[in-house]
């Protein structure tokens, strides 16, 4: 015995299945992409540049403590 369930011209179940999962991932990627640009790209903070400048002298030797 055959299934024949599936009509003529469209593809098998499993195909289709695999062609949504690609879709889906393709989506998840394309939205991870953009919530990662956008957080790139958030301006950093004053007093964070302000901890890195006193890390960076104290690493170099100019902070004088």
């Amino acid at each position: 015995m055959t299934d024949n369930s599936n009509p003529p011209g469209k593809p098998p179940k499993g195909g289709a299945g695999l062609e949504e999962a690609r879709l889906r991932q393709q989506a998840i990627g394309v939205k991870l992409r953009h919530m990662f640009d956008e957080v790139v790209n958030e301006p950093v903070p004053d007093e964070f540049l302000d901890i890195l400048r006193r890390a960076d002298d104290r690493a170099s030797g100019e902070g004088g403590s």
